[in-house]
C-alpha cells in the first residue's frame, strides 16, 4: 500500500475554537479550527524535506522559488526557512532565488473563473532554463494553475514544479494535481494562515472555516 501524497482532512477533524486562542476580532467570524498551526509547521518542514531531495545534486544545485500572491505569502516564507536549513544528497547547499506573482480569481467565496496575474515578458524570460517551484496556497478547481503553467511553459523553463499547502476535494475540480501537497480539505471555504475572504483573516494564524456571520461581515 503506497503512502498518501497528503494528509487528508475530513469534517470530523474539526477543532472547537474554545482550544485555540482566536484573535478577538475574529471569534464570531469563524465556525471552528480545521488545521491548527503548530500542526500546518510540521507538514512545512516535511514538504521542504521532499521538495529539496529532488533538486538535482549538480555542482551548483538552484531553484527559483515563485510565490503566488496573497495568499501564498506565509507558506512560502515559512517553507524558504525551512529548505535554507537543507542540503543535496552529496552535502551541498542549495542556492534559492526567490520570486512573486500576484494572482487574482475570487469574488468573496467563489472563483470568478477569470484568472489575472501580472508578468511583464521581460520577467518571463528570467525562467528560461531554470528549475522553477511554484508555491501555493490552495488548489480548488485547478484552473489558475493550469493557467499559469501554460504562461511559463511559453518560455522554456529547465523544470516546473508546484507545491500547495491545500488542495480542496470539490467536484469542481479539474483533476489538476500539484507535486507537493500539504493537505487534502472538505469542500467548504476556509481562511487563516495568509488565505483571506476579501482580504480578511490573513492574520490568523491557524487554517479555519468562515461563519455564515463572517461571509456577511465582510462580504464586498
Amino acid at each position: 500500500m503506497s503512502t498518501p501524497k497528503w494528509i487528508d482532512v475530513t469534517t470530523e477533524n474539526l477543532y472547537s475554537l474554545d482550544h485555540f486562542v482566536i484573535p478577538s476580532h475574529y471569534e464570531q467570524e469563524i465556525e471552528s479550527i480545521l488545521i491548527p498551526h503548530g500542526i500546518i509547521m510540521d507538514r512545512v518542514e516535511k514538504l521542504a524535506k521532499l521538495i529539496a531531495a529532488d533538486i538535482p545534486d549538480v555542482e551548483e544545485p538552484s531553484l527559483v522559488v515563485c510565490c503566488v500572491l496573497k495568499g501564498g505569502h506565509q507558506f512560502f516564507a515559512d517553507l524558504i526557512n525551512q529548505i535554507k536549513k537543507l542540503q543535496t544528497a552529496s552535502g551541498k547547499s542549495i542556492k534559492l532565488s526567490l520570486e512573486f506573482l500576484k494572482v487574482k480569481s475570487y469574488h468573496n467565496e467563489q472563483s470568478t473563473g477569470e484568472v489575472s496575474f501580472s508578468l511583464t515578458k521581460n520577467e518571463l524570460m528570467y525562467y528560461k532554463g531554470k528549475n522553477i517551484l511554484i508555491v501555493e496556497d490552495i488548489i480548488d478547481t485547478g484552473r489558475t494553475m493550469q493557467k499559469i503553467l501554460e504562461k511559463l511553459s511559453e518560455y522554456e523553463p529547465a523544470s516546473v514544479k508546484v507545491t500547495s499547502l491545500l488542495i480542496k476535494k470539490t467536484p469542481l475540480s479539474n483533476g489538476y494535481i500539484p507535486d507537493y501537497v500539504g493537505f487534502a480539505i472538505p469542500d467548504a471555504f476556509v481562511v487563516g494562515y495568509a488565505l483571506d475572504y476579501n482580504e480578511h483573516f490573513r492574520d490568523l494564524d491557524h487554517i479555519a472555516v468562515i461563519s455564515e456571520h463572517g461571509k456577511e461581515a465582510y462580504a464586498l
